[in-house]
């Protein structure tokens, strides 16, 4: 891990607090061997743009919003564009395998740290299991002779062996995923804008008939909106991937500092840029538009196959989020041993710089999690998903709160300004939580949504109070050494 940069001659420096105690202590136990090139890093930080929930989620929010989804898309964009720079603004002043996890111990104490740690570890595990899942039925679909559940465990199989292996293997699998992602989304957006233009051969130029008829722009008034939002924000879930990714790059600080400048027109590309293609050129409330809506469009322009064509698509995405994320959980989990927050036998590294008890112990998971989706999938696997539904807010939350403390921090010592920085500070930090709050609140309003909130902020209070126990307990250990050590030194 790099060090932080160093404060200026005749700066102040004060002793450091308990918090950045734990939060050194994380960075210094849990260096890797930086085998991932810079290349990794851009396909990871451009794959991570483009998540399943960009392909099978968005039709949610097109049936809440209409064509107001791009409205939506701008809004949430906006509010992950602000959080990824605060995050990008902490990993490169001290890029950490633990990331956000580490930033948080230092910033606000080792509660923090060991909340969003085990937060996103879980959402990480359980959307494993979520994706095995739908690539399952994907490949059921194309091979009904084979069941599901030998799908599922060939896919745990394979990307578990994949985590295994040195981290420049992650690294070259996630490269092509990312690929094939890109190339298929930019395909998409090229034949969407030429049939938007009316210059596709056997399409006619729509116009606004789809955007201003049906119902209008905002159909469901301003309530419509605010779903369309939530459904949004959880679609840009997994951009944080890269900063985990990149504690084990050559040169951390660059590749955060060009994965935070990028994001700009990653956003504007992927994800809003197809959410207009796909309104402007099918009605919304249309049922392709809600159950398919690429494949829909695909089919509105002419294109043969479009259904088996987009299910490929998505099979990759979804592998690409299985993979990226039995290697984000684990490296989670091996950051949170190394804070002391997680059993000691998890953070031993093979010879090749592999976390392998991590892994195992973060795939086992996963797979446990496909198991209870066959056995239960009404009610304990309802459960899980329901437990990790809002948890990427409140890790984002996190982000800003340590941001917020750091950057004071900092100021107060006098140390040197970090390679990236967040805007407007700390005026749109602050603006970023309020808006974290309000989508909460939305939510909780929602019935849809309302026990996904209720489940999350349980889970989220149960490791507060683990966090806080564990703090004690450890400080009554340093206090204990300390005596020992002094009646050592006396006698």
């Amino acid at each position: 891990m790099l060090a932080p940069p160093p404060a200026p001659t005749g700066s102040r420096k004060s002793p450091p607090t308990p918090a950045e105690a734990a939060g050194a202590d994380a960075g210094a136990g849990a260096a890797l061997p930086r085998g991932l090139k810079q290349r990794h890093l851009s396909m990871i930080a451009l794959g991570g743009a483009i998540g399943a929930g960009l392909f099978v989620g968005s039709g949610v929010g097109i049936r809440a919003a209409g064509p107001a989804i791009v409205v939506a898309y701008v809004l949430a964009g906006g509010l992950v564009l602000l959080v990824m720079r605060m995050l990008a603004e902490m990993s490169a002043a001290d890029p950490a395998t633990g990331s956000f996890s580490v930033h948080a111990a230092k910033a606000l104490g080792p509660w923090a740290g060991l909340t969003a740690g085990w937060l996103y570890w879980s959402l990480l595990v359980v959307s494993v299991a979520a994706e095995a899942i739908g690539a399952a039925d994907i490949m059921t679909g194309w091979l009904p002779g084979v069941p599901g559940w030998v799908w599922m465990t060939l896919f745990m199989a394979v990307f578990t062996g994949s985590n295994l292996a040195a981290v420049r293997r992650f690294g070259d699998l996630e490269f092509w995923f990312a690929g094939l992602k890109v190339t298929a989304i930019c395909v998409f957006l090229l034949l969407g804008a030429l049939a938007v233009c009316g210059l596709l051969p056997g399409t006619a130029a729509p116009g606004t008939a789809h955007l201003t008829g049906h119902g209008g722009f905002l159909p469901h008034g301003p309530h419509g909106l605010a779903l369309g939002l939530v459904a949004a924000v959880f679609a840009y879930g997994g951009l944080e991937t890269v900063t985990i990714a990149a504690a084990e790059s050559a040169d951390p600080v660059r590749a955060v500092g060009r994965a935070a400048r990028t994001v700009v027109w990653r956003i504007c590309l992927f994800y809003i840029g197809s959410m207009a293609v796909i309104v402007t050129l099918l009605p919304w409330d249309s049922g392709t538009a809600h159950t398919s809506p690429y494949s829909g469009t695909l089919e509105r322009m002419g294109v043969p196959g479009a259904g088996h064509l987009m299910n490929a698509v998505v099979l990759v995405a979804l592998l690409s989020a299985m993979n990226a994320n039995v290697y984000g959980s684990s490296r989670m989990l091996y950051a949170l041993v190394h804070r002391g927050d997680a059993p000691r036998a998890l953070g031993r590294v093979t010879p090749g710089g592999v976390p392998r008890n991590a892994a195992l112990a973060s795939a086992a998971f996963g797979f446990a999690a496909v198991v209870l989706s066959v056995v239960w999938p009404d009610t304990v696997f309802r459960f899980l998903l329901n437990a990790v539904g809002a948890t990427i807010l409140i890790v984002w939350f996190l982000i800003g709160l340590s941001q917020l403390r750091l950057r004071r921090r900092h100021a107060r010592r006098g140390d040197a300004e970090p390679p990236v920085r967040m805007w407007l500070f700390p005026h749109l930090t602050r603006l970023t939580l309020l808006a974290i709050g309000a989508v909460l609140v939305v939510m909780a309003f929602e019935p849809d949504s309302r026990t996904q909130v209720l489940c999350t902020g349980a889970w989220a209070g149960l490791l507060v109070v683990c966090g806080l126990l564990n703090g004690r307990r450890r400080s009554r250990e340093r206090q204990t050494a300390a005596h020992a050590g002094a009646g050592r030194r006396a006698g």
